[in-house]
């Protein structure tokens, strides 16, 4: 079986307008399933510059679908290879959200797989 590996990935900065208001942290953190492929997100990785809780939320299709918060100051790892298949034309999208009035910057590792 060939696989394709994909990643999300970069250092942004942000301020946050409320962590119940996500927003796309850059437009390259979007990415589409190609046709006559299924993709699986395999993990998300970030660290946080900010004083703040900071939340690293994965978008698919426009709907927010996980939530993953990232400590002040910190950084987390989670493992999703086997949680769901994005099918054809599904488009990811990395979003974030942070307490209004809170800036900083985001380091994301989003690694995909096109099966």
């Amino acid at each position: 079986m060939m696989t394709t590996p994909r990643f999300l990935q970069g250092a942004f900065a942000f301020d946050g307008q409320g962590l119940d208001k996500p927003a796309l942290l850059h437009p390259t953190l979007t990415y589409t399933v190609p046709e006559g492929v299924t993709g699986q997100v395999l993990y998300v990785r970030a660290g946080n510059s900010s004083d703040e809780l900071a939340t690293v939320v994965l978008v698919f299709d426009g709907a927010p679908a996980r939530w993953l918060p990232v400590g002040a100051r910190s950084d987390m790892h989670v493992s999703l290879r086997v949680v769901e298949d994005l099918l054809a034309g599904t488009t990811v999208e990395v979003h974030y959200s942070a307490p209004a009035g809170t800036s900083g910057t985001l380091v994301v590792d989003c690694g995909l797989v096109e099966v």
